[in-house]
């Protein structure tokens, strides 16, 4: 198989061959889609360090006046922390065989980053209230921007969380299973630190 169609494959999303086996690449003696995923990491941290590195620079100028942080993003970090506690216990159990315990976890992990989504909705809100706008100025620019993002990227991950759910009410095979549930809780694992970094930088300012 060649690294171009690995690399178009799609990530976290779990095999799409016949046979009930992930397809594994030589090189990397891993499936394709563990490899477009890593790839997929790559790709999304160097968007996410331009981020930060614009945010600090853009902050020294005299224009920025910094937000009030809105407190529900501390209730919102906590629902994120919980949805990937519950995908890891999801992919335990899928380890293990453990169906019933696999749908809790899964089904957990995604309310919980629904609840996410909709706490991040309402903080927009919040700010908009409070006369904070896209372009109210730069430090509401970034703000908007960055959590957009990372929301995009959290409603991504509940595509595959949709396709892998329909994927266990099918009773496909155990092995893409427990591929994609595997796939789905290092893809949340990710999120998450991701957007502990981005909310340690928006507290700092």
């Amino acid at each position: 198989m060649s690294i171009v169609k690995t690399l178009a494959s799609k990530p976290w999303l779990g095999g799409s061959d016949a046979s009930d086996e992930p397809v594994l690449v030589n090189a990397f003696d891993l499936p394709v889609e563990k490899v477009g995923l890593r790839v997929f990491f790559i790709v999304a941290t160097a968007l996410f360090m331009l981020f930060i590195v614009g945010y600090r620079m853009r902050m020294t100028f005299a224009d920025w006046q910094p937000l009030q942080d809105p407190l529900l993003l501390w209730f919102n970090t906590g629902m994120l922390i919980l949805a990937s506690v519950a995908l890891q216990t999801a992919k335990r159990a899928a380890a293990n065989e453990q169906i019933a315990r696999v749908k809790q976890g899964f089904y957990a992990g995604g309310a919980l980053s629904l609840a996410f989504i909709v706490g991040q909705l309402t903080v927009w809100s919040q700010l908009s209230a409070d006369g904070q706008f896209v372009a109210t100025n730069p430090a509401s620019s970034f703000f908007y921007l960055i959590t957009a993002v990372h929301g995009l990227h959290i409603v991504g991950g509940l595509v595959a969380w949709v396709r892998t759910l329909s994927r266990m009410r099918r009773m496909e095979s155990s092995v893409q299973i427990r591929l994609s549930v595997d796939l789905c809780a290092v893809y949340w694992h990710y999120l998450l630190v991701v957007w502990l970094v981005l909310f340690i930088l928006l507290l700092s300012t």
